[in-house]
């Protein structure tokens, strides 16, 4: 037998975006349920048609999704929040979304970042949570690919441990209760597709990389036990991803029929088990071999290389070739794009030309092409490591003598005392995180400029009057610290792409973020540098046409280090740290023309922790001496602030504080009472702001809710470091939506330190 290809899950948004497109219109009420679920349909089916057509082997079915794979495992199963639930026995498309997006007088289910990607997930609720089989969605999905297609897929499903795992609303007993209510139900799927004739299924299990113990290895143990006892001809691969296998001894030995294991991302280190323990003689071994999270081509002799001292411990027909993860966290083709270089474009691979890869891989390997094609393939990556854009001097020479560049401040308690001095400010001051709507007119307008229709002059102009309307805005509701609302800016991280040298912007290089968020990660090609100013013309225009301060908004090295697909042949370090020098150059700029605020935003920061325990230290210490590097050489009056995301705040609180930023502002609406928690340990003694009401949600928050999220984060911080702000930026949000939300979020702020100042007055 000869090595098969297989693939993990196709991008679902489409070469153009249709994906995208059709979920806006459907929310917007434009196109009919019938509609959606046709046109969704046919986007569905020509994704697994093209894989088809690449000669992918084992195609996996069931990863399409109209939001979230982890909702829709959580609906199939009836893990469904109390406050969504219906008499219906079956979830209705509205439903469905509300429960994603929240709707009047119902809070969304939280979101928070899949593992250490930039793509959300939707967190299931398990308080109360009984679960039930409420719909097959993966056995209708195995049956449309086979009868419309004549594909006979590999179905993919979340396994049941990693559900539980990134789930909330439970403790230890009731997270084994919903497991042993699951398995059945799970069996059930396993059995009605083994009826309708699949052969294999792909169980996704990548909470197996993360730390597992004595308990979460006896629960694997019994559901994977369950699971052969139920359907012993079945194969079933136990798929992981994103880092190496905890626990490879115990875990390959499970009663199933394959291990996906990821070779790309794992340090080395999964490779190194096999060969320190073997790997069981009953087993297909399904090797991540092509990078299923970056962009660039792969050097197949090498991969071939790889899979040959592989093939010492894993006979041959035994290997299955396939990305390291789902291909949803790459652009789906290069096809479209025209902008790049020559020696660039040849050495990039996206979805479509990773699937390509597989291929000639997999045709290598069984020796059905010669070696000149791999020969001739290889040589585009070794062209661009040889040209002029990865070997800049001026930029080598600077990493090489970082100690130049001061990366510490003043003590951040007399800097403090400079900026109240400077600012005077009133107690619990509100501002905003920086965006504000990016409306049609904004796009198109932006999209003229692009194609020449508009002059520099004419796109200036314009940009000048949505800048002084919501300045106007602003004071009018009253904020205290303002923004100039980013209309020139298509995406934070990049629009900075665009700016800086080395890096490239692709056309349809979007990718799935959340919903139907999609973002056009820039690509770090060559060494990093700025030409010139970057933010300066638009911030200091909008501080002309106001007395109160103007932020200026910058995106940090760590968030563009993180959502950018990065070069690949030196660390990730040096390239973080050349991010940084070219940001530190914007910061000065800023301030030498009167920018006394500056926002440097990190909301990457925790994304990018290392899965792995061993690897944080190392981690932080290259984030924040990059953020510090960035920010500190400015005076000291001036006041430094930054804003990141909230996840599992508490893992990287000391590393925050150690940013030695004047102001944080974190995203915490949707799980508000988790991420106080964090402080209740930890005293934290800077400024301050938790974000105090969603973005994410076309729901205007009311006063009440607002007053209840700032008294209860007052329990826990000092009120005069505290900060009144939204959890994330506005670009999403329509105009009329967010001049209410602010509304109502100034007032409560005003209600609350009119209170705070009787109480000081009469103290």
């Amino acid at each position: 037998m000869s090595i098969k290809s297989s693939n993990l899950g196709y991008p679902r948004i489409g070469e153009n975006r249709e994906w995208k497109k059709l979920l806006e219109l459907f929310w917007a009420g434009e196109i009919t349920e019938e509609t959606f679920e046709a046109e969704m349909e046919k986007i569905r089916l020509s994704h697994l048609r093209k894989q088809q057509e690449k000669g992918i082997e084992l195609i996996p079915v069931g990863d399409f999704s109209y939001y979230d794979h982890v909702l829709d495992t959580a609906i199939m199963f009836g893990l469904i929040p109390k406050r969504f639930k219906t008499d219906e026995k079956k979830i209705s498309l509205q439903n469905y979304f509300e429960i994603a997006r929240g709707s009047k007088g119902k809070v969304a289910s939280e979101m928070t970042k899949w593992f250490n990607t930039n793509y959300h997930y939707i967190v299931p609720e398990l308080e109360e949570a009984q679960p039930i089989l409420l719909e097959n969605r993966v056995l209708t999905l195995y049956k449309e690919a086979k009868e419309k297609l004549g594909i006979n897929g590999k179905p993919v499903i979340l396994g049941p441990v990693t559900l539980l795992a990134l789930s909330k609303g439970y403790d230890e007993q009731k997270q084994g209760e919903l497991l042993q209510a699951l398995v059945p139900l799970y069996i059930e799927v396993l059995q009605r597709l083994e009826e309708a004739g699949a052969e294999w299924i792909q169980i996704d299990e990548p909470i197996l990389v993360k730390y597992v113990d004595d308990n979460r290895l006896q629960q694997f143990k019994e559901v994977y036990a369950a699971f052969h006892q139920a359907v012993p001809n079945l194969k079933l691969i136990l798929q992981t991803y994103f880092e190496s296998l905890e626990r490879y001894e115990e875990i390959v030995q499970l009663p199933v029929a394959g291990i996906g294991l990821d070779f790309v991302h794992d340090s080395g280190q999964n490779m190194a088990h096999l060969q320190s323990f073997g790997f069981p003689n009953d087993k297909v071994l399904a090797a991540g071999i092509i990078d299923g999270r970056n962009i660039w081509k792969s050097n197949v002799q090498e991969k071939a290389a790889f899979i040959e001292t592989l093939s010492n411990i894993v006979s041959k027909d035994r290997l299955i070739i396939q990305p390291s993860n789902s291909l949803l966290h790459v652009p789906v083709t290069m096809k479209n794009e025209s902008a790049f270089d020559t020696i660039v474009k040849d050495a990039l691979a996206f979805a479509d030309e990773k699937l390509a890869e597989i291929i000639l891989l997999t045709k290598y390997l069984n020796q059905e092409i010669p070696l000149n094609e791999v020969i001739n393939y290889d040589r585009s990556v070794q062209t661009l490591n040889h040209s002029s854009f990865r070997n800049v001097k001026h930029v080598q020479d600077a990493l090489a003598n970082l100690s130049q560049y001061p990366s510490v401040r003043i003590a951040a308690a007399k800097r403090k005392e400079l900026h109240d001095e400077r600012w005077n400010l009133p107690t619990l001051p509100t501002t905003t995180i920086g965006s504000f709507p990016q409306t049609k007119e904004v796009r198109q307008q932006r999209l003229k400029w692009r194609k020449g229709e508009l002059s520099d002059e004419q796109y200036e102009q314009f940009l000048h009057v949505e800048i002084n309307k919501w300045i106007f805005i602003q004071e009018e509701i009253g904020l205290d610290v303002l923004v100039h609302g980013e209309f020139e800016r298509t995406d934070m991280v990049e629009f900075f792409g665009e700016k800086l040298e080395g890096f490239a912007v692709t056309k349809f290089g979007w990718v799935q973020s959340y919903g139907s968020r999609c973002v056009k990660p820039p690509v770090i090609y060559g060494d990093v540098f700025l030409k010139e100013p970057m933010t300066v013309k638009e911030t200091v225009y909008a501080q002309s046409l106001t007395k109160k301060p103007v932020k200026g908004m910058l995106t940090g090295p760590v968030t563009i280090l993180n959502w950018s697909f990065i070069r690949d042949d030196i660390d990730s370090a040096d390239v973080l740290n050349q991010i940084a020098l070219s940001i530190r150059q914007e910061v000065t700029a800023l301030e030498k023309n009167g920018i006394g605020m500056i926002q440097v935003d990190e909301p990457a920061l925790r994304e990018g922790l290392p899965l792995k325990q061993e690897k944080t230290e190392s981690y932080l210490k290259a984030a924040v001496y990059a953020f510090k590097l960035s920010t500190s050489s400015v005076k000291d009056e001036t006041q430094i602030h930054t804003h990141m995301c909230y996840s599992h705040f508490e893992d990287i609180i000391e590393a925050i504080d150690a940013l030695d930023a004047d102001v944080i502002s974190i995203e915490t609406s949707r799980s508000h009472g988790e991420l106080i928690k964090s402080f209740e340990d930890y005293h934290y003694q800077k400024g301050i702001g938790l974000g105090v009401y969603d973005i994410h949600s076309p729901r205007v928050p009311t006063f009440e809710e607002l007053m209840q999220n700032i008294d209860r984060a007052l329990q826990v911080l000092d009120y005069r470091i505290f900060w009144v702000n939204p959890d994330c930026g506005l670009k999403t949000r329509g105009k009329e939506e967010t001049i209410a939300a602010l509304k109502v979020m100034v007032e409560a702020a005003k209600a609350k330190r009119s209170l705070l100042n009787y109480i000081q007055y009469n103290s």
